[in-house]
């Protein structure tokens, strides 16, 4: 009897493991995460890429054609209004130097024909026959002439050597290149025996040199048509300049082109902005640079991470689980506000209170673990 007992007893205890461990097989040992909605300022940015310019960059181009005889700056020197940059020699032009000889010839047989006409009428004019307005008239004609044929002189001389050669002063005008605006300069495109044009209205010349003002910089960029509608002139906005780590410069958007133009199947449009600079960093032209673009913003807004969110596979409405109970999840659909790419505005659909499913991010059972 007692033998049966215990052997009953045993029966018994080994129904109870096996139903025990039944019970806990049939539990899943998959143990999602959950995570609150929660409030924070959503700031939507876009970036602008671009570059670093000056405001105004001067070209300065000669006022006569001819050889780069000296260069006496180098790119990078910093000049005021009216410093000497460059020298350049004449080449004549042999047509127009021909054209030239030719006038001052006929000034000078002019000038010899009124003086011979001055010097009958003056001895006329001593002797009482003509009157004192008749030879002044005349003796107007003759000094006429004489500053004709100087005239044509200089004329002729400015072509031949670029100079009127009395005094000098015309030819450093015309054979020196001076700054004509204070700044830095950019850029020297020639060297010392290059040939220049000088420019007209129907020649853009010879580009001697570039000057700018370094203080004054601008960031000019793109931004996509789908941005640019929220954009507007007066705005602040952030550059980051590729040669310059970890530092931020102010900037105002001052310009918005009204035409955009087609780049790689996207419309493009080109922004300006006004850059502040810090007097610790020399920016340089033609630096890289990326513009931060504030598009929207809002404060203490309820939000959760980009992460919970789930798409219906045929409607696309988005929509997250909400825990009901242990490990135990409904579905719910939510109304999106802004985002920024981590976080998402939640305008409708869940509260501060609900425990949403992390659906991409599990966990074991503890005991589970425990065995591995």
């Amino acid at each position: 009897m007692k033998k049966k007992l215990i052997f009953g007893s045993i029966i018994i205890a080994l129904i109870v493991v096996l139903i025990w461990l039944g019970k806990k097989n049939s539990k899943s040992p998959i143990q999602f995460e959950t995570e609150k909605p929660f409030k924070t300022n959503i700031v939507r940015k876009t970036v602008a890429t671009g570059k670093v310019i000056p405001l105004e960059e001067v070209e300065i181009k000669p006022q006569i054609t001819g050889i780069i005889e000296k260069i006496y700056v180098e790119e990078g020197a910093k000049l005021k209004k009216g410093d000497l940059i460059a020298k350049v020699r004449v080449i004549p032009n042999e047509q127009a130097l021909a054209s030239a000889r030719g006038r001052v010839n006929k000034a000078e047989l002019d000038l010899n024909n009124a003086k011979i006409v001055y010097d009958r009428n003056k001895k006329l004019f001593d002797n009482g026959v003509i009157s004192r307005g008749e030879f002044e008239g005349f003796q107007l004609s003759y000094n006429q002439s004489k500053q004709d044929v100087i005239n044509a002189k200089n004329d002729y001389q400015i072509i031949q050597k670029g100079y009127m050669g009395q005094g000098g002063s015309a030819g450093s005008a015309n054979t020196n290149i001076r700054a004509t605006t204070s700044g830095m300069i950019l850029e020297i495109p020639v060297k010392e025996g290059y040939q220049v044009i000088q420019s007209n209205n129907f020649n853009a010349g010879t580009t001697i040199a570039s000057i700018a003002d370094m203080s004054k910089m601008i960031f000019e960029g793109k931004v996509d048509e789908a941005e640019v509608g929220k954009l507007g002139v007066g705005i602040d906005i952030e550059v980051g300049l590729g040669a310059i780590e970890k530092k931020k410069f102010p900037a105002k958007l001052n310009f918005i082109a009204p035409k955009g133009t087609e780049e790689n199947g996207a419309v493009q449009f080109k922004i300006k902005a006004d850059v502040t600079l810090d007097e610790e960093y020399f920016v340089r032209a033609g630096y890289s640079a990326n513009a931060d673009i504030v598009l929207e913003q809002k404060d203490s807004v309820l939000s959760i991470k980009e992460a919970l969110l789930q798409f219906d596979k045929k409607t696309e409405i988005p929509y997250v689980e909400v825990m009901t109970g242990d490990q135990e999840f409904e579905r719910k659909d939510v109304e999106l506000g802004i985002s920024d790419g981590i976080n998402v505005e939640i305008v409708s659909g869940v509260t501060e209170e609900d425990e949403i499913k992390i659906w991409n991010k599990t966990k074991k059972d503890d005991k589970d673990e425990g065995r591995d």
